[in-house]
């Protein structure tokens, strides 16, 4: 509601404070009439008076919608990582190091990253359904190649398809959030999300370690081919466009909509006079109770110009410049790389003396970073959202983005402690169990809840170029992830396991510290592209 002038005036004199994009109206103030829910929350966005807008599908499609989030999410990643506990029978296939096994990984995550300026793009172009379908098509294609590759050059170039088609995996899913959910939602399903991502993560390993040690590894690939077979089934036929336009929807007694992308679904202005009903009226008869028409499962048009395509590539490059993005941006990254170098190290300590393990036991350890992401996201998602409605209420019903932040300072902490004990472990050959169940626990923790909590932050700050945010973030977590890749194990080898594992963590830690100025004085940062075009895509 920020975009129109008069009512963000009207605002900021009855409440004596500045209305910028990214701070929100969450109760009735100034004389507005903004639409609420049935316990009286004001909902931001402002749905529109259509059924078929997403935000007011009834709980099935909504459902429908976050089910593709979660399925994507995950599948998207549970191969690309899985590498790690079959390291040993790619060496012994093709008579590889370790380094040049692992680059597989790296690779994949590389091209994963950048992928993303084809897929956000065309998502916005051409409509979420189409891009999470073609997608996972040419993942399916990948797999099939991985399961059949007969060299090692072939089974690298199968990782670099595979990177492309996962690229979705990263981007899309908050889109889909951020099209159907309410801003008062979207940190607990934020944390859904990056819990499904990075969970995938932890899974994949667990179920590739049991399936090379009993089947051989090209079994693992040949699994991923049938589930992503499953996922264009269900995304053909149950999975609906999202993307919807409310830039010229109708605006009355100071109900203003939430601009978002374009859309080809656009229905005629409702022309209001005296004694019609408002649309205040009309959206709580639909909302909640709405669900999509059949054009918004079968069109396939562009929906906007090449000049906005273009556009498209531009703007996440463009939001490198803006401060809150960046800090989001190297803040996922080095959550995700304090992870990561669990993922690359786990076969190098624990198949080598004194442990010993197998590709199953190896797999298997990454339960435990699996139970600590499950636990981030029911703990960071919900208490984000807490920490930010309570500073709303005290705040006079205005919301500012900066309000989540204090949330990060605990899992912060379990970084620290996991980082440090899984590395001194590793150094000194520490039993198995503490370095896992302490160590491993307490950095998937910290992957899924800071990793959820960024993002969220800068998605409410800038939510008109959402998935823009999600490339940028996405391209630079994937640069130092191949990185981290690329020389993990060799710098294990020369200097032993504290040094690069502490060097991770320290930086990672210092990164989100910069979470402190940005509380006190993230809206002024605000204010400097408050006059940015991306405020109107």
């Amino acid at each position: 509601m920020n975009r129109d002038p008069e009512i963000a005036r009207q605002v900021e004199d009855a409440l004596n404070i500045d209305i910028i994009p990214g701070t929100e109206v969450m109760a009735q103030v100034a004389g507005l009439h903004l639409v609420e829910n049935e316990s009286h929350d004001v909902l931001v966005p402002q749905p529109s008076s259509n059924p078929d807008d997403p935000l007011n599908w009834n709980p099935f499609w909504k459902g429908i919608t976050m089910a593709t989030m979660i399925s994507t999410a995950f599948l998207q990643a549970f191969g690309p990582l899985a590498i790690a506990p079959q390291a040993p029978a790619y060496m012994k296939e093709w008579d590889r190091s370790l380094a040049d096994v692992l680059r597989f990984t790296g690779v994949c995550i590389l091209v994963l990253g950048f992928s993303n300026f084809i897929w956000v793009p065309l998502s916005t172009t051409f409509g979420r359904r189409w891009a999470l379908i073609l997608a996972a098509i040419v993942s399916f294609v990948a797999c099939i190649w991985r399961a059949t590759a007969n060299s090692y050059n072939h089974f690298l170039g199968a990782c670099i398809l595979h990177g492309i088609g996962a690229g979705p995996a990263e981007t899309i899913p908050p889109v889909l959030i951020a099209d159907v959910k309410l801003l008062k939602d979207r940190g607990f399903w934020m944390n859904v999300y990056t819990w499904s991502y990075f969970g995938s993560l932890m899974v994949g390993p667990i179920i590739s370690g049991v399936m090379t040690d009993r089947l051989g590894w090209r079994s693992f690939w040949w699994l991923n081919v049938g589930l992503y077979g499953a996922m264009i089934v269900f995304l053909v036929l149950l999975h609906p466009e999202t993307h919807y336009d409310r830039r010229d929807l109708p605006v009355s007694d100071g109900q203003q909509t939430e601009p978002s992308d374009a859309s080809i679904f656009e229905k005629p202005a409702v022309a209001l006079s005296e004694g019609t009903t408002s649309p205040k009226a009309n959206v709580d008869e639909v909302f909640g109770k709405g669900a999509p028409t059949r054009a918004q499962f079968l069109a396939f048009r562009k929906r906007g110009t090449w000049k906005e395509l273009v556009l498209s590539l531009w703007i996440p490059i463009k939001l490198f410049s803006f401060p809150i993005v960046e800090w989001t941006s190297f803040a996922v990254s080095w959550s995700a790389s304090a992870f990561l170098m669990v993922n690359l190290t786990q076969s190098q300590a624990f198949a080598a003396p004194p442990y010993n393990m197998s590709s199953t036991s190896v797999g298997l350890t990454n339960l435990a970073p699996l139970v600590g992401g499950t636990i981030g996201m029911f703990i960071a998602g919900p208490s984000s959202d807490w920490v930010s409605m309570r500073s709303t209420r005290k705040n006079n019903g205005i919301r500012e983005p900066e309000m989540r932040l204090p949330t990060l300072l605990p899992f912060l902490l379990c970084c620290l402690v996991g980082a440090l004990v899984t590395a001194y472990g590793y150094q000194n050959t520490w039993r198995w169990e503490i370095i896992v169940i302490i160590g491993y626990t307490l950095l998937g923790l910290q992957v899924s809840a800071i990793s959820a909590i960024a993002m969220t932050y800068s998605i409410d700050s800038y939510k008109p170029v959402a998935g823009e945010i999600l490339v940028s973030a996405t391209v630079n977590k994937n640069l130092w992830g191949y990185g981290v890749a690329e020389f993990m194990t060799n710098w294990v080898i020369s200097a032993g396991y504290v040094t690069p594992m502490v060097t991770i963590m320290g930086t990672h830690m210092a990164i989100c510290l910069f979470a402190v100025p940005l509380y006190f004085w993230g809206k002024n940062l605000r204010r400097i592209t408050k006059d940015s075009n991306v405020h109107s895509l």
